[in-house]
């Protein structure tokens, strides 16, 4: 298992859209959750995506210190040489979902921190960093896009958007479920128009299409995937039509079957399988998983508390059993819980067994 550079993750992000699959990125919280997608993706021998959000990098810092920045970059390190003991698999870091009012205070400064790294001859720490301007208007939304998909470049990071609203909620930032959860296929020509289509420095973008975080009841989520494949075509359509700018036109026509964005699926929890398997025919490349995962971890550590509930307690006055209050007890079937859930995504998305040589 390695690292990946910029260049091999854009060669995993291409060969998702030519091969039509996608890879899962899952959130972590901590080292063990980290170990734990490390684990199953050495399990799927797929490839991957490891993401923290805000509220992760903030967690990751300590309690006390409450540092998003210092939280970002010790687990960036501390990933970087867990994930060099593994063969066989690629895996890239990112940060998540980075509303408006924490863009200054913590993407801006670590893509600071990976340009320094850059003109010292160094990768960067993080391989992307997702800017989440969806509660903006659409034009303010894509303006600070194009300002960070320039500090992007510089970085040698891609970006990530997200056009429309996620409904639901995470850390603390939610939206109501209704039709603003839905992107138009305007959305998409206006995007191209505002960043171009990797000709001027690669992103992925979150086209919402009913997208809600959380975990919910089927039938509770009503996702129209089909909506991806209409904004693809129609940004598609208006780039052989002269809607757009000649680079960009050109960018659109190389992109493989017409499908010229890289796009992510948000919000997958109590999505049906054939609804995802549908949203990645339509060039999803990147799907996030966390409250899936959360919960796997966590039902692996209270399988065991309720298994040993006399001996990781001191009940009745009895001195209880250490090796099973040990945090590695119960540790080791948290990860085991949550790499087999990560395993699943990587089957479902059909990133397994189609690792990078």
């Amino acid at each position: 298992m390695t690292l990946a550079t910029p260049e091999r993750y854009a060669l995993m992000l291409d060969s998702a859209r030519r091969g039509g699959y996608a890879y899962p990125a899952i959130n972590v919280t901590s080292t063990q959750t980290l170990n734990a997608a490390i684990q199953g993706f050495a399990q799927a021998e797929s490839d991957g995506i490891i993401q923290i959000s805000v509220g992760g990098a903030d967690y990751l810092s300590g309690q006390r210190l409450h540092d998003r920045v210092v939280g970002s970059i010790a687990f960036a390190r501390f990933a970087s040489e867990v994930i060099s003991g593994y063969k066989g698999v690629t895996l890239a870091l990112h940060t998540d979902h980075c509303a408006p009012q924490y863009l200054d205070g913590w993407v801006r400064p670590l893509l600071a921190y990976e340009r320094e790294q850059v003109a010292r001859g160094e990768e960067p720490l993080f391989l992307s960093h997702m800017w989440d301007g969806s509660t903006l208007p659409l034009e303010e939304n894509l303006r600070i896009a194009r300002e960070l998909l320039s500090e992007s470049q510089a970085a040698h990071t891609i970006l990530e958007i997200e056009v429309g609203a996620v409904g639901g909620e995470e850390d603390g930032q939610s939206a109501e479920m209704d039709e603003r959860l839905y992107s138009s296929p305007s959305d998409g020509i206006k995007v191209a128009q505002a960043l171009g289509l990797g000709e001027e420095g690669r992103y992925m973008a979150a086209f919402t299409f009913g997208n809600v975080h959380g975990a919910y009841k089927p039938g509770v989520v009503k996702l129209r995937p089909e909506l991806l494949g209409r904004i693809q075509s129609a940004t598609a359509e208006a780039a052989a039509q002269g809607g757009l700018p000649e680079r960009t036109a050109r960018a659109a026509a190389e992109a493989p079957d017409s499908k010229p964005f890289l796009l992510v699926f948000h919000g997958g929890s109590g999505s049906r399988p054939e609804e995802i398997a549908q949203a990645v025919t339509h060039g999803i490349v990147k799907m996030n998983v966390d409250t899936d995962t959360q919960y796997a971890f966590t039902r692996g550590v209270a399988d065991h508390v309720f298994t040993n509930y006399d001996k990781v307690l001191k009940v009745d006055g009895e001195v209880g059993a250490k090796s099973e209050y040990d945090p590695r007890a119960w540790g080791r079937r948290a990860e085991d819980s949550m790499a087999a859930r990560v395993v699943q995504a990587c089957q479902q998305l059909g990133s397994a067994g189609r690792a990078l040589k």
